[in-house]
């Protein structure tokens, strides 16, 4: 490896760090970009352990096709968490704690469900089973525990069992 790539292990990932320090100072002064400089240089190097590199992406257009399904229940979930706070006092929700048993197994799988479960409004990833085989979800408004559990598999486990494993 060339001096330039130790110092540089992730040049995609210093760029968007330099990029986002500036955008968030609002400044170009050479006080911010110095800072951001040593960030996008110091970050990478001192995470460089806890990134993989042997990541395969078995299925693009599932990706694609999951992206916009995930946008398109965070908007859906807005609205409907939106519409439940509304109603509180004539309609209550019925949270409760619901078990999904999980056939995924990949852990950057895992951590995607694991960030769409947090990213949708209504759900709450709380725990996952030390064997991997069960998720325990905190649901804002569910109905029938069963049917939540099937569309949830369906919706993002399935997706992603298909891009990982």
């Amino acid at each position: 490896m060339t001096f330039l790539g130790k110092l540089v292990p992730a040049p995609l990932l210093s760029a968007a760090l330099f990029a986002l320090w500036l955008a968030l100072a609002r400044s170009t002064s050479v006080g911010q970009v110095v800072l951001g400089l040593g960030l996008a240089l110091a970050v990478p190097l001192l995470t460089s352990a806890l990134r993989l590199t042997n990541v395969r992406v078995r299925r693009p257009l599932v990706v694609v096709r999951f992206i916009l399904r995930v946008g398109y229940d965070v908007l859906l979930s807005n609205f409907e968490v939106a519409w439940d706070v509304v109603r509180w006092r004539w309609r209550r929700p019925r949270s409760k704690f619901v078990i999904v048993p999980l056939d995924l197994r990949d852990p950057l799988g895992l951590a995607a469900l694991s960030m769409v479960t947090t990213v949708v409004p209504g759900t709450v990833w709380s725990e996952l089973a030390l064997d991997r085989r069960a998720l325990l979800l905190h649901v804002w408004n569910v109905g029938d525990e069963g049917a939540f559990v099937a569309r949830f598999k369906a919706r993002y486990e399935e997706p992603l069992r298909e891009i990982f494993e």
